[in-house]
Formats: structure tokens, C-alpha cells, sequence
């Protein structure tokens, strides 16, 4: 009986339940699938979330105004129907009850949206698709967290009442704007509770943490703990609980103190960053802190910023240094005040410590100066010998010491110059010449020395620059040295000229033939007056000609210069020469020539037989003991060049067993000695003087060294490098650099200089 009565109480709660549901109806509409009206619209259906069931539970029933007339099937698709999250809403497909299969999140979503649908069974669809807003209502299940934990201020100590320490913030998960999310703050307790309980107050709503009392004292308690209670429900719902700590940091109220109020320094004269003073301070703020560290300021003293001041790296500690250049003679002393404060201001009015220093500036030597330092005079280029060229001194700044100065050229390159070392006149050494190589752009320089007598001598330079000015000191000449040209039809050539002198004395040009020239060539300007056309006039027999043109400059300075032309037999501008050595000789010379040759053959084959002779009659040791010129000496083992495995010494004696006794060093000669030319005046004879010489000594048997072989070693044969055999001292040597032999001492010297053609 009891459980029927249940049974039957639950089914008529079910069915006062659906009774009371509310109905959702299709929206008219007429021709059946026509579109509906715009302005028609399904109010949402707001249903609570963490519902406890029992489910699946009754949200809404679907009708078709068409159910009457026919069998109506009933579906719901979207978002939590046929989409994830799949099965949350289910419809009975015949009374079209929409149901909520579990309890719904609006944390999770707070709203879906579902289209219904209604078929007609045989008929296809009866309504078109109706939509239906399913709104999750917010429940108070969240409570407020706070966004860290703990909470981490400061606050300085010397904060008043009201002074904003820090903020803490809560948040609540449940609906933005609703009183379920709506949290208020509250102090709960204070630690350590001294010297007041209520130190700092919260604002309940922003959070907010303000100082409330004063006595906050970091030397007695660094640190504060504070509890913190945020509530929802504007404070009177779901709590949580949350940690501040509150850290008291120093405030500046203690001055930074000199430790000596007064200092009394000396720095010498004309440096810069020279340190004068290091001034030390203590102060009792915390260690290290901006409160603590030191800056320092000049106030008085240095209207000229002379000096600076700086923080040193303790950053208890000020030094002063020079930034510029301090100078006895103007100001030997300076009397600076110097003030010191902390990077932060104040947090109390306190007296500024300051600091006297006391610079007595030192006298140094100072090097004397130019004036101007650099100096620059014009000057003609020929300025005569011992002309006075300028004055060009320097002071002492140092008027004190009444010291004298002295004067010395320096980098004069071209030795041009010299000066008066008590005056400091400059006069002309030696001739100047714009066109010298030392000269740049016209200008030639020099540097002047001025020392003073100190014990320390101190020297200041000064630089001399004098712009010479161009004279006419240079005749012009003539580029070509030599020329070839036909005999016949000649060419005319075109000869450039050269003046070293500048504009006004050069260009435009004359020229005048001289001499024997006049009859065979003629020669005149070009257009320009810048080159000389020389031509042949008269047919010549083909050798070497000696033309000499007089070229005048515009003001008419001249020199004769001297080109020789090679005269061709040939025609018009195809130059061709034969050979001089054979065209310049006829027939008969070339016998004579050939007929000397042959006597000189003849001559020397007497001579050797006569030295044979004379050595076979008295024999004589080729080599004596005490003949050290032609010993072999062993100086090292060298090696034996690429072939030095067979070391035959007899080679080296062949030419000893067949040397003749008058080029024995013990023995004096029998032959007389030739006669040396000599040295020409002239200096084109000099080919011919040392050819001449160098035959005579050939065949002087006294002259030093004999031609005797001297043995040293034998290094092998076959070696790739030429035979010294080959040294002939009576061949020819133009194709030799003779000035190589001026390196190898003075005995090479004379050599060189005879065969190099040497001034010496």
C-alpha cells in the first residue's frame, strides 16, 4: 500500500510538474515553409546551474500548432544536443519535452543555443527550425582568490598617516557584475601589533593599504605581517584568506658628514685630471642605499670650472680634480667651498655639511712659445747668402725666473736656413730653390726650437713656413736627347721642351740653330711656342750628327742643349738604321782591323813560347812552404754542390803544373811594364781611358792580384751553376752593376769607381 501511494504521489508530481512547464510554440506561419517574420523572437530560457535532479530534468516543452492535424516528430540540434558537449539536452521526439541530462557550469558556458525542429510523420517537415537561447544562472560557488600569495610593500619610515604602502586584489570566478562576485577586504590581524595594532587600514573595496599611525621606526621593526580576508557577496559570502608582508625601508634622516672640515693642498701647474683632494663623509642611513650615497657640488671658488668633483667609488668619498689646466702666473691659488648630499632628497629639513679646500698652485718650467706657433713668410727664391730672412721668436710664460732663451733649427731638409741662437734671427744658409724636391706646393718648411736655460731645460717649436716666390732661375730644355731621321724626304721632329720655372717664366719659346747646324737643319717653333719642329734640310750621309739649339724662355734666358741625330739612308718617316759598327767602316778599315787582330795573335803566341823556354831552363817548386797565397786551405766542409761523392784534387792542379814562372809572387817579373794613361780631362773619354787601362793592367804581371789559380776546394762537377772560369777581367762590363762592389769595403771602392764610372 505504501508503495503504491508513492508511486502514485510521484506520478501526479510529475504531471503537476509538466502541467506548470512552459510551452514553446513554433512561430505561424503560412504556406508552411515560407520564411518568418524578422520581429519574432523566442525569449531564452534561464535555467540555474549546479542543479541536483534528479535528471534527466523537465527545462521546456517544443509544440507544433500543427500536432492536431498530424503526427509531429520533435529533434534539437547544435551545441550540447548532436555537438560537444553531445547528450546534454535531449527532446522527447513525440511530446517534444526538452530535457538537461546533468547539472550545468556557467564557468564552463554560460549559454547555448539550440535549433528545434518539428516533422510531420508522412508529410515532411511542418515547421521551419526554431532557435532556443539556453542561459546558465549564476550560482554563488566561487569563492574570491587572491591574485598572489603573500603579498609583498614597502613602506618608507618616515610615511605619514594616509601615505599609500601597497594593494592587494582578489578575483571571483562567478558572474562579472553579480553579488556573487562582488568581494570586499578586511585586516584580520597585524604582527608584530607594535607600537599600535591598527599601523595601516585597507580600503575594503579597491583594496588599498594606507598607513594609519605614526611610529614606524626601521632600526626597531623591519618588518610587518599583515592578515587579509576577502569575502564575496559584498563581504558576506564565500572567504579567503591571504598574507601581506609590509617591509619598513630607511628614510633619508641622517646628513652625510665631512670628516674633516678643511684641507690645504698644492698642485702643479698645466695638468689636467691632476688629482688634488680626496675629502671622505660618513652618514647613517642604511649601507648602501640611495639615502646613504654621497654626491658633492662646488658652490664657491671656481667661477672658471678650473676644477672638478666627483663621488669616488665608495660613494663616501669626494674627490676633486683639475679640468683644465691651472697657471701660476695668473692665480696660484684657490680657496673652494664644497657642499655633500645624498642622491635622495631629504626626508627631514637637515643642515648640508660643507668643506673648505685650500689649492696653492706650483710653479713649474714651462717650455717657451711661439707666437704665432705657426709662421708663415713670402720670399723670392734667390734671396743671397746671409740675407736676413725673418725674426722668429718665443717667450717664457714664466716671468718669474726671468730666463733666457735659445734658438735651433730643426727638419730644415734642404739645409737652407740657419739661426741666431740668442736672437732668433733666420738668415740663408745655402741658395733656395722653389723647384727643389723639398718644396710642396711652393711652400718649404721648417721647425724652430726655443729652449730656455732651467736646470730642466723646457723646449717649445714653432713652425716656419715660407712660400718662395718663383724667379727665372731655370733656362728651358729640351726633352730628346737623341733622334733618328731619313736622309731623304725627312720627316720633321717634333722636340718637347721643359722649364722648371712657373708661369711668366717659361712659355712662350724661341729657338736659334748653332753652329754648323745652321746648314744642314732647320728648326722653329709650333704653334703653341711650346715645342721646336727640327728638320733636315740638306741630304746627309747616314751616321750620327751633333745638333745644338739655343731655346729661350720669355724673358730670354737660354741654354744651348745638344741632340744627336742619327742620319738613315732611307726615305720620308720609315726609319731604318743598319748596323753603326758595320755601316760607319769601309772595306778597308774592316782588313786593317782584322790585320791587328791577327798581329796581337802573333805576339802573344811569342810571348808563351818565350816563358816556356824560360822555365825549362831553371826549375823552381811551384809551391813553397812559406807561399800562403797559393796553399789550400780547409775553411769548413761545405758540401760538394750536386755532385760531391768523388773529390779528385788532381783537377785542381792542372793549372798549377802549368803556370809559368813569371807570375810567381817570389820571383820579380823580367817583362816590362806597360804605360797607363792618364785620367782625361774630358769626361767622354772616359770609356776609352778605362778600356785602355784595363788591357794595360791585363798584361802587367806586377800589378796586384797575380792571375795565378788559388785552390780552395774542389765541390765537384756537372753543377748547374756556371764555371768562374768564365770571369774574364778584360771583357766587356757594360752590361754590369759595378755600383754592387761599393758594399764589399773600401778595396772594392776604387774598383767600383774606375769600372762604374764613379765620381771618386
Amino acid at each position: 500500500h505504501y508503495a503504491g501511494l508513492i508511486i502514485c504521489t510521484m506520478s501526479l508530481l510529475q504531471i503537476r510538474i509538466v502541467l506548470s512547464l512552459p510551452v514553446l510554440n513554433f512561430p505561424k506561419s503560412s504556406g508552411g515553409l515560407k520564411r518568418r517574420k524578422r520581429d519574432w523572437v523566442i525569449p531564452p530560457i534561464n535555467f540555474p546551474e549546479n542543479g541536483r535532479g534528479p535528471f534527466p530534468e523537465h527545462m521546456v516543452q517544443i509544440r507544433s500548432n500543427n500536432d492536431k492535424e498530424v503526427k509531429i516528430l520533435y529533434s534539437i540540434t547544435g551545441p550540447g544536443a548532436d555537438q560537444p558537449p553531445v547528450g546534454l539536452f535531449t527532446v522527447d521526439k513525440n511530446s517534444g519535452f526538452l530535457y538537461v541530462t546533468q547539472p550545468l557550469d556557467r564557468e564552463r558556458k554560460d549559454k547555448y543555443i539550440l535549433l528545434a525542429h518539428a516533422v510531420a510523420v508522412g508529410a515532411g517537415t511542418a515547421e521551419a527550425p526554431m532557435e532556443i537561447i539556453v542561459k546558465v544562472i549564476d550560482m554563488n560557488d566561487n569563492k574570491p582568490a587572491f591574485t598572489q600569495d603573500p603579498f609583498m610593500g614597502t613602506v618608507p619610515e618616515a610615511s605619514k598617516a594616509g601615505d599609500e604602502v601597497m594593494q592587494v586584489t582578489a578575483t571571483d570566478a562567478d558572474e562579472e557584475g553579480s553579488a556573487n562576485s562582488d568581494v570586499r577586504y578586511t585586516i584580520l590581524s597585524q604582527e608584530p601589533p607594535l607600537p599600535s595594532p591598527n599601523m595601516f587600514v585597507i580600503n575594503p573595496v579597491t583594496g588599498m593599504i594606507r598607513v594609519n599611525a605614526p611610529g614606524l621606526d626601521r632600526e626597531n621593526i623591519l618588518k610587518y605581517t599583515l592578515q587579509i580576508q576577502a569575502a564575496d557577496m559584498e563581504g558576506n559570502g564565500l572567504t579567503s584568506f591571504g598574507k601581506a608582508i609590509i617591509t619598513v625601508t630607511d628614510s633619508n634622516d641622517n646628513a652625510p658628514q665631512f670628516v674633516t672640515p678643511s684641507y690645504t693642498v698644492s698642485v702643479p701647474e698645466n695638468k689636467v685630471d691632476a688629482l688634488v683632494v680626496k675629502m671622505p663623509v660618513t652618514d647613517g642611513d642604511d649601507p648602501h642605499s640611495s639615502a646613504w650615497a654621497t654626491t658633492f657640488k662646488i658652490v664657491d671658488g671656481d667661477p672658471q670650472g678650473l676644477f672638478n668633483v666627483s663621488t669616488g667609488p665608495s660613494k663616501l668619498e669626494g674627490i676633486i680634480t683639475t679640468a683644465k689646466p691651472l697657471d701660476f702666473e695668473k692665480n696660484n691659488k684657490y680657496t673652494l667651498l664644497v657642499t655633500v648630499q645624498n642622491e635622495v632628497p631629504f626626508a627631514v629639513p637637515l643642515p648640508t655639511s660643507t668643506a673648505t679646500v685650500i689649492v696653492n698652485v706650483e710653479d713649474v718650467n714651462e717650455a717657451p712659445v711661439f707666437s704665432p706657433v705657426e709662421k708663415m713668410i713670402k720670399k723670392p727664391e734667390d734671396l743671397p747668402i746671409d740675407s736676413d730672412l725673418v725674426l722668429y721668436t718665443a717667450t717664457d710664460p714664466d716671468t718669474a725666473r726671468n730666463q733666457k732663451v735659445t734658438y735651433k733649427i730643426r727638419n730644415d731638409l734642404a739645409g737652407w736656413l740657419s739661426i741666431d741662437k740668442d736672437t732668433g734671427m733666420i738668415k740663408v744658409k745655402s741658395p733656395m730653390d722653389r723647384e727643389s724636391t723639398f718644396v710642396q706646393d711652393n711652400k718649404y718648411s721648417v721647425v724652430v726650437l726655443g729652449t730656455d736655460n732651467d736646470e730642466i731645460p723646457a723646449t717649445g717649436t714653432g713652425t716656419l713656413i715660407i712660400e718662395l716666390e718663383d724667379v727665372n732661375d731655370n733656362p728651358p730644355t729640351i726633352d730628346e736627347r737623341m733622334i733618328k731621321v731619313c736622309n731623304k724626304e725627312s720627316t720633321p721632329q717634333l722636340l718637347s721642351i721643359t722649364d722648371k720655372d712657373g708661369a711668366g717664366f717659361a712659355a712662350p719659346y724661341t729657338v736659334q740653330l748653332q753652329g754648323s747646324s745652321l746648314s744642314n737643319w732647320t728648326a722653329r717653333m709650333n704653334d703653341t711656342k711650346t715645342g721646336i719642329i727640327l728638320t733636315l734640310k740638306t741630304m746627309l750621309d747616314s751616321g750620327d750628327y751633333t745638333v745644338v739649339l739655343r731655346v729661350s724662355d720669355i724673358q730670354g734666358l737660354h741654354q744651348e742643349s745638344t741632340i744627336q741625330a742619327s742620319v738613315c739612308d732611307c726615305k720620308g718617316a720609315d726609319v731604318q738604321c743598319t748596323d753603326k759598327a758595320v755601316a760607319g767602316f769601309g772595306l778597308s778599315s774592316i782588313l786593317g782591323i782584322l790585320g791587328a787582330i791577327l798581329l796581337l795573335l802573333l805576339l802573344s803566341l811569342l810571348l808563351l813560347m818565350f816563358l816556356r823556354k824560360r822555365g825549362g831552363e831553371k826549375k823552381e817548386p811551384l809551391l813553397q812552404e812559406d807561399d800562403v797565397r797559393d796553399n789550400i786551405y780547409y775553411y769548413d766542409e761545405e758540401g760538394g754542390g750536386e755532385d760531391d761523392q768523388d773529390f779528385d784534387l788532381s783537377v785542381l792542379h792542372r793549372g798549377l803544373d802549368n803556370r809559368p814562372d813569371v807570375f810567381r809572387n817570389d820571383i820579380a817579373p823580367t817583362m816590362a811594364r806597360p804605360e797607363y794613361r792618364p785620367r782625361p780631362a774630358n769626361p767622354a773619354d772616359i770609356g776609352n781611358f778605362i778600356d785602355d787601362n784595363l788591357k794595360a793592367a791585363d798584361n802587367d804581371p806586377t800589378a796586384p792580384p797575380y792571375d795565378s789559380l788559388l785552390v780552395f776546394d774542389y765541390e765537384g762537377g756537372g753543377s748547374e751553376a756556371g764555371s768562374l772560369s768564365s770571369l774574364n777581367s778584360s771583357s766587356s762590363g757594360d752590361d754590369q752593376d759595378y755600383d754592387l762592389l761599393q758594399q764589399w769595403g773600401p778595396r772594392f771602392k776604387k774598383l767600383s769607381d774606375m769600372y762604374g764610372g764613379g765620381e771618386d
